[in-house]
């Protein structure tokens, strides 16, 4: 309903009744998704795809054990992503709890309390003091303050008077006043932050990294496969034996539990950050804190208190801070419950100033920016009147009030007057208070670190460029300023490189906040987080790969982030940083052995066709060792890593050469085994306990290499946790008795696995002093 429409006369139920019809309820619509969905939505993506085709191919080609093997990782998958997801979601929805807001309406010419759900455009209100907007107004009478820091940024309350709008969510701090209702849901600022909220999406590092690295490894194992298939139907090797294993050779190469890996360690991480006072609602941005290089912080609630402050107290001519302070608190009353007036008797009672008894007192008045008080003293009537700078011309235009105004404003220092006299009498310029809304005490310290983190941290703020520069420099953010509001005067902001390198942007609004982090996410394709507390910051924290809701955010704000601290400040987010970068470390470890393998197998299997003419291992091997060494890997996500100084980014082409290197020197181990076994051992290429030399092979150098990489250093460098010991352990000691005691495979003499032992080791120290020099820059 637009404006012109809107009337003071209030509705008729039966008007009413018909507008709800066409707008709906005054609320916003979420959709839920069932748990059902939810689980099922594990058995969509990529890798799942792949094990899902295996799975019915095997089935045709009746090899039900392995059906049964890659049926059970495929569920294992689902239900430990769908666990993690559910938590996740019982957080969110438990941060999305609201009150119910209640409005006074005009229905039917008589006024009623009713739940603002079922208001409409076109209905009357009346909002007083203490008061939540229900939804946006057009005042038609009255003059009020009110307070939508969480809506706009605006740390001090802003006055509103006829004609104005009062947005929904916002606080009425001061006065009383009736209004139109001109939208509600959807329609309304509140609606539309909440749409732009659900238009806010960007892909996780986990879901890209996952995509890069399986097409990766298929590729190379679809050309191996191609060559193989080619080659066995020149020679006359069977298709029906050819096709599973060909099947298998691309399993091995997909990594099965590469999605569990990723959810177990930044479920680790997540619990981790909880103790430290951060809550994750979306697991993967623990991976995402990692490669974080770019921080954007709304600076009202988030690096500052959002709390007024008497900053400066500047007595005029002969009067003293007492009688300044004395006089602002007679023209001050507790009853208010005012903000202004709040502080300035807080600092009198601090200094016991003795105030006066009032005989009157008349709270400010937006339209005349002025509170007052009467009072008696010695016999004498008094009159104490405090509000804006502009009340001085009144009484005194000799005054050069402007000059120390602007000087306050600089500061970042709301500016205050305070006159007083003896009524009847000249009225005496007493002097000016500033108040200001100050960093938190951490903000600084908290700053600093993520510079150190190589973290760059940009604030934003609604505040004028002079505000801006004044704080950023208490917060230690040194750079150029940018005056968005003044660039959006000339024109649309053009968000090129100039202008995304600016350290502080000054004079920017809500949806402004949104459009910064997508245009730099799109022009440096850096990972950016994004700090907030307010309903106007929400949609920005959806878009950011890192949306961080500080302790005292709204519901919605909460809601729209990644992760929620729940300590004052923001201490929380250099935890985050560290924690994603040591998931980071764990993971990189995981992938690194799990590339590593994929190209030892993959090589050795194609070489035993190729160059041998047979199969070197059956595929029942290959299945045996997704279990002996991929899922007994995971344990990787609890090992004891140290993070790096600088942001963790994954590079996959950087990630495949260094595996590529390391992938090749164990294929001449495994080949140097198998060839040890067929021609000195003299054991049949076709032989059980050759097959299963080759097994153990595989698994102690598996095993082998997990130690060496997960220290850039030397793999005796430092202590793995005890979890990994403990599960390393168990997998070599469970696939060393399959092979002494022929489970599943071939039986092998003690004197040959305790000989696997001696050059598994050799080859793995080897192979480190190799290593060393090539991931050194990974320990920065």
């Amino acid at each position: 309903m637009s404006t012109s429409q809107v009337t003071s006369k209030g509705l008729s139920s039966e008007e009413a009744g018909k507008l709800m019809e066409q707008y709906g309820p005054n609320e916003i619509i979420e959709k839920r998704v069932s748990p059902f969905l939810l689980f099922l939505k594990n058995f969509w993506g990529f890798v799942a795809w792949m094990l899902e085709i295996t799975l019915i191919v095997e089935l045709f080609f009746g090899k039900f054990l392995n059906a049964e093997i890659i049926a059970f990782l495929l569920i294992f998958n689902a239900v430990l992503g769908f666990i993690h997801e559910q938590k996740a979601q019982s957080t969110v929805e438990l941060l999305k709890k609201k009150l119910q807001v209640k409005a006074r309406v005009l229905r039917d010419n008589n006024w009623a309390m009713m739940p603002a759900r079922e208001l409409v455009p076109g209905d009357y209100v009346r909002l007083r003091m203490g008061d939540f907007a229900p939804a946006d107004m057009e005042i038609v009478e009255g003059n009020i303050d009110v307070d939508q820091s969480a809506l706009t940024g605006e740390s001090l309350p802003v006055e509103r008077v006829p004609k104005d709008t009062v947005y929904s969510g916002s606080v009425i701090k001061r006065g009383e006043a009736s209004g139109t209702i001109t939208a509600t849901g959807s329609k309304s600022y509140f609606g539309k932050m909440a749409e732009l909220i659900k238009l806010a999406k960007v892909p996780s590092q986990a879901e890209m990294l996952i995509i890069s690295i399986v097409k990766y490894l298929l590729i190379m194992d679809g050309i191996l496969v191609v060559a193989i298939v080619i080659f066995a139907a020149v020679v006359g090797i069977p298709m029906d034996e050819m096709i599973p294993f060909a099947l298998i050779l691309i399993i091995a190469s997909i990594p099965v539990a590469l999605p569990p890996v990723f959810t177990l360690s930044n479920a680790i991480g997540s619990m981790a950050l909880s103790k430290e006072g951060a809550l994750t609602t979306r697991l993967s941005a623990i991976q995402d804190s990692a490669a974080m290089e770019i921080l954007c912080s709304d600076k009202t609630g988030t690096l500052t208190l959002n709390k007024l402050t008497l900053s400066t107290v500047r007595p005029h001519g002969d009067f003293t801070e007492t009688d300044l302070l004395k006089m602002a608190s007679i023209a001050s009353e507790e009853a208010t419950m005012d903000a202004i007036d709040e502080v300035i008797l807080n600092r009198t009672k601090e200094m016991s100033v003795s105030i006066p008894n009032k005989t009157k007192f008349i709270p400010f008045d937006p339209a005349t920016k002025r509170s007052e008080a009467r009072y008696e003293e010695d016999g004498k009537h008094y009159v104490a009147i405090k509000g804006s700078p502009l009340i001085i011309e009144e009484f005194d235009s000799s005054i050069n009030w402007e000059k120390e105004s602007e000087e306050f404003a600089k500061k970042g220092e709301r500016t205050i007057a305070v006159l007083g006299g003896e009524e009847g009498s000249v009225i005496k310029f007493y002097g000016l208070l500033g108040l200001s809304d100050p960093p938190r005490l951490d903000s600084k310290d908290v700053i600093s670190k993520l510079k150190d983190l190589n973290v760059n941290v940009k604030m934003l703020t609604g505040d004028n460029p002079a505000t801006a520069l004044h704080i950023s420099e208490k917060l230690g953010i040194n750079g150029v300023i940018c005056d968005y509001n003044g660039l959006k005067k000339k024109g649309k902001v053009e968000l090129k490189p100039d202008v995304l390198n600016c350290a502080v942007y000054a004079g920017i609004f809500p949806e402004d906040k949104y459009n910064l982090v997508r245009a730099l996410q799109k022009e440096g394709k850096e990972v950016i987080g994004m700090t907030g507390d307010g309903v106007n910051d929400a949609p920005a924290l959806k878009q950011a790969q890192v949306g961080i809701a500080v302790s005292n955010a709204t519901d919605v704000a909460k809601a729209a982030a990644s992760l929620v601290l729940t300590n004052p400040g923001l201490s929380g987010v250099e935890v985050a940083v560290e924690t994603g970068r040591r998931v980071y470390q764990r993971l990189f470890s995981y992938i690194s052995n799990k590339i590593v393998k994929t190209i030892q197998i993959g090589f050795f299997l194609a070489l035993g066709i190729l160059v041998f003419k047979k199969f070197d291992a059956t595929p029942l091997i290959i299945l045996l060792l997704i279990f002996t060494n991929d899922f007994v890997t995971m344990s990787l996500s609890t090992d004891n890593v140290r993070y790096s100084k600088k942001p963790n980014k994954w590079n996959i082409k950087e990630l495949m050469g260094i595996s590529l290197a390391f992938g090749i020197g164990w294929l001449v181990y495994i080949l140097g085994v198998y060839l040890w076994a067929w021609k000195i051992l003299d054991l049949p290429s076709n032989s059980g306990t050759l097959y299963s030399l080759v097994f153990l092979g595989l698994v102690y150098s598996g095993h082998a290499n997990i130690f060496m990489v997960r220290e850039r250093s030397h793999f005796w460098h430092s202590m793995p946790s005890l979890t990994l010991l403990i599960t390393e352990a168990g997998g070599l000691t469970l696939a060393t008795l399959m092979v002494v005691f022929g489970w599943l495979v071939a039986p092998v003499p003690l004197i040959l696995v305790f000989y696997m032992i001696v050059i598994s080791f050799i080859s793995m120290v080897v192979l480190d002093f190799v290593k060393v020099p090539i991931l050194k820059k990974f320990a920065q």
